[in-house]
């Protein structure tokens, strides 16, 4: 079964956007293009009416830190 994830998933979410955004900030996104993408990454599960602004602030946080990390 291949690997499932949801809007808990801050990490599995942020891997999957910095894997398909590698040269986009972030910061520079708005939250209703980063839901979109979300509910797109491959293996995403979560109900698209789940989601709320603390969690995306808490999922931008983490792909923040990721791309970050890359960046490197």
């Amino acid at each position: 079964m291949p690997h499932t994830f949801d809007w808990d998933s801050l990490d599995d979410i942020a891997i999957g956007l910095t894997d398909r955004f590698p040269d986009l900030d972030p910061y520079a996104v708005r939250f209703t293009d980063m839901h979109k993408w979300i509910t797109e990454l491959p293996g995403f599960v979560g109900d698209p009416q789940k989601s709320n602004e603390g969690k995306l602030e808490a999922i931008q946080t983490a792909w923040h830190e990721e791309w970050e990390d890359r960046q490197k």
